[in-house]
């Protein structure tokens, strides 16, 4: 069994799938489209579908760190790796001044995480299951995260139409940026620190435990490379977004909420209907909660600051729209964890709500 795990650790195999190994190829061609042709909708096609792979490689190396390294490590990693595709999107986007953009693409990552991804695996793990069981009381922790979040997300909108001074708007996103950084790394000392056993409990966490295929190192050596061609990559797909959008016929709005949303977190939701499918439904509901809370408690935050430093003006003021459909979110996700059953059409009704939402966002300038 120690000679497997030997020689497991040092096979430089990367376990990503067939289909994402194909979807490779999207990077080299992005990258001859952007220096042979000025057309921004290739240039925008080519580095969107680039970055799908690129999600997929840096969601693995982060966790074969995480296999290898200590809850501390572990969770510190996959803080930071976890979403950063979004958040290198949003930094590039944030320097060219496409503010609704960011905050478009925030409010979509947020939904679907919560209503497609959960309700994607629902649905695919209630068909082969007539009735599917999760840790509630883990899901009640991450439900109250959530509802946090939408306090975060919703009280500066809220206070902008009684308060309309750019100023104290700023002050009052920095403050509260602040403080869901602080709840976020509350967060995460509860979970991995004191109160592990909670999260560690279900039989589903322990059965998919997985030995690590690479070594810290290359791990951490892919992680890094994977991350340098993302951010050209979102580079590509920001400095195009604008022309590629009007040639389209989509808003920047659409784009931020649902294209740039689901791709780049299309690898979380395989991960998660593949979990489901294996009655490992406590998984696919930590990975979709977890994904959402770290849009919300640290990206968010981390752009706040970012923007506050170097000034590109972006706020916590949402639309309403954006502000209501995260509220609806977040209210079903709480209903639906309350009694730590599920089953097919629960998922189906989640798919449904998403894509009322979607359909809303498309008519959205």
């Amino acid at each position: 069994m120690s000679g497997d795990y030997h020689y497991k650790q040092h096979t430089h195999v990367l376990k990503i799938g067939r289909f994402f190994y194909w979807m490779l190829a999207f990077v080299p061609i992005s990258f001859a489209v952007a220096i042979l042709t000025a057309d921004k909708t290739l240039i925008f096609v080519a580095a969107i579908l680039a970055l799908i792979p690129l999600a997929r490689i840096l969601g693995y190396a982060t966790k074969e760190i995480s296999l290898q390294s200590n809850p501390t490590i572990s969770g510190l990693v996959s803080a930071t790796f976890g979403n950063s595709i979004e958040l290198i999107i949003a930094v590039l986007a944030l320097q060219q001044g496409l503010i609704r953009l960011v905050q478009a693409s925030i409010v979509g990552s947020i939904i679907g995480n919560i209503l497609l991804l959960t309700g994607l695996s629902v649905f695919f793990g209630g068909l082969r299951y007539k009735k599917q069981f999760f840790n509630k009381e883990v899901a009640g922790v991450s439900s109250t995260m959530l509802i946090i979040a939408v306090a975060g997300l919703t009280i500066p909108t809220m206070f902008s139409f009684t308060n309309p001074s750019p100023n104290h708007i700023m002050l009052l996103s920095v403050a509260v940026a602040i403080v869901m950084a602080m709840v976020y790394i509350a967060g995460l000392v509860f979970s991995l620190l004191t109160h592990r056993d909670l999260f560690d409990a279900s039989d589903e966490i322990r059965a998919a435990r997985e030995r690590p295929n690479i070594t810290i190192r290359m791990a951490a050596l892919i992680l890094l490379i994977t991350t340098i061609i993302a951010a050209v990559e979102s580079e590509l797909l920001v400095r195009s977004v604008e022309e590629a959008a009007i040639h389209i016929g989509l808003t920047q709005t659409f784009i931020g909420v649902v294209v740039i949303a689901i791709i780049t977190n299309i690898a979380e939701k395989a991960n998660a209907v593949n979990f489901a499918r294996e009655n490992k439904l406590d998984i696919s509901l930590e990975i979709g909660m977890s994904s959402a809370i770290q849009i919300a408690l640290f990206v968010v935050p981390v752009l706040v600051l970012v923007s506050q430093i170097f000034g590109y003006g972006f706020t916590l003021v949402f639309s309403m729209f954006e502000a209501i459909s995260i509220f609806l979110a977040v209210l079903i996700i709480n209903y639906l964890s309350a009694d730590g059953t599920c089953n097919w059409l629960e998922g189906a009704q989640l798919m449904t709500v998403y894509l009322i939402i979607a359909t809303a966002f498309f008519f959205i300038f």
